[in-house]
């Protein structure tokens, strides 16, 4: 007869339901149960669109009113095999039920949510994780008799899948940035940096800064604003240390020198601080453009400046100069390209094509750039995100981050050559526009 007791005593903890009969709250301290949270691995579908209804933010999914939008909260386990997941939840307002389903697809199980004022564990059943990558939980709506589904905080894993999976444990929804960082030949004094960028077909996250040209002192690049805004951007930085530009001494201001027609011109903090221009302009998937930034010694000042190329306009266009002070005249440095995602959504995929980098000196020597170091701001412990790489494609170098879709294929700080193209750009630097 005892053996009889324990048995079912067993059985009743297997089904998720323990002696009580309707929760399963998963033992403290288990190593085998794994909670992560919504706030940094769930998105919403199709979009967030809002930060009041049908969000997630510190406290998880909460003010869930429309069955018409689903939450994936993404976890990556590391090995095949059977996982129990469970949903922590709150519906103050009624009843309601909610289906559960692995990467989106198969009937799932149906989770009956009571009206309860705390957070409750419920079981929502067992799955099977097919491969090791990232992989979906996701939430759809079914019924509810009050205003709102249930607030969801986190969804908890258990069992030998979940002792190894990984999800980011840090508050940054956001992708991590991916960086190359270019190998100039020698010693070489730089006083012009050329590249091209292109961004592939069907790559249209918001959000998105596909850095180009970046140096020491600023950078250049292409963004994606909203669906309707595409900008080209170029900003140098303050020697002066603050996130606030009303702070900057006059001597230590980065001051406009002249920008090109249509081109906005302002400040920029909250990363340093300093001068900010940028033109609105359509640029398009699959198209490849250039991009030239040069320096000018002026006694303990540089004079920055940067022009671009698309096949749209046929010709070379000034962006903006800047004078900025307190730089020992020094010209180009530590140059760089990077992909940022400069909003929440860490859930869409962000990829840049960097092509036929050289750099030129004062004296009119033009060296190509063939090698660089991958780095990235994704960390085991502050950001930790897997979804990030870079390479060579036809030639041509390549970043990518975002989207839970390709796991990094380097680990950081490797090192990514690609073959001469041995053909200088041959640019007439004294017939660039200066208007």
């Amino acid at each position: 007869m005892k053996r009889f007791f324990l048995i079912m005593i067993a059985v009743f903890f297997m089904l998720g339901y323990g002696m009580a009969g309707e929760l399963w709250r998963p033992a403290s301290g288990m190593d085998s149960d794994v909670v992560v949270p919504l706030y940094s691995n769930g998105y919403v579908y199709p979009e967030q669109r809002s930060w009041k209804d049908n969000s997630i933010g510190e406290k998880g999914l909460v003010h869930w009113s429309n069955a018409g939008v689903s939450t994936r909260v993404y976890f990556y386990p590391q090995r095949e095999g059977r996982v129990m997941v469970a949903v922590r939840v709150r519906s103050a307002e009624g009843d309601s039920r909610i289906r559960v389903q692995l990467d989106g697809t198969g009937e799932g199980h149906e989770v009956k949510v009571g009206k309860e004022n705390d957070l409750v564990t419920l079981p929502a059943g067992e799955f099977e994780v097919g491969n090791a990558g990232y992989h979906f939980i996701s939430l759809t709506g079914v019924s509810k008799t009050g205003k709102y589904f249930p607030d969801v905080e986190a969804v908890v894993f258990s069992g030998p899948v979940a002792m190894q999976v990984q999800y980011n444990r840090g508050p940054y929804r956001g992708a991590p940035s991916t960086h190359l960082r270019y190998e100039v030949p020698g010693d070489s004094a730089v006083a012009w940096f050329y590249t091209e960028v292109s961004v592939p077909e069907g790559v249209n996250a918001t959000n998105a800064y596909y850095e180009t040209n970046g140096f020491a002192d600023g950078y250049m690049g292409i963004q994606i604003n909203s669906p309707t805004e595409r900008r080209l951007i170029f900003s140098i930085w303050s020697n002066y240390r603050t996130d606030n530009p009303r702070e900057i001494p006059s001597e230590y201001a980065v001051k406009l020198v002249k920008k090109g027609k249509g081109v906005f011109s302002g400040d920029f903090g909250n990363e340093g601080s300093g001068g900010h221009t940028h033109l609105v302009f359509p640029w398009k998937n699959g198209t490849i453009y250039k991009m030239l930034v040069g320096a000018k010694p002026a006694g303990d000042h540089t004079i920055f400046t940067a022009w671009y190329l698309a096949p749209e306009n046929g010709g070379w266009r000034l962006i903006a100069q800047w004078d900025k002070s307190k730089t020992g005249g020094k010209l180009l440095s530590h140059l760089y390209a990077f992909v940022e995602n400069f909003g929440p959504n860490g859930n869409d995929f962000f990829k840049a094509d960097y092509g036929n980098q050289w750099v030129c000196t004062p004296g009119g020597t033009w060296m190509e750039l063939t090698s660089c170091m991958l780095t990235t701001t994704a960390d085991p412990v502050r950001h930790a995100r897997y979804d990030y790489g870079a390479g060579v494609e036809n030639n041509r170098f390549y970043m990518y981050s975002g989207g839970f879709r390709q796991l990094n294929n380097l680990p950081p700080h490797s090192t990514i050559r690609r073959k001469p193209d041995g053909i200088a750009p041959g640019i007439n630097f004294a017939e660039l526009p200066q208007e």
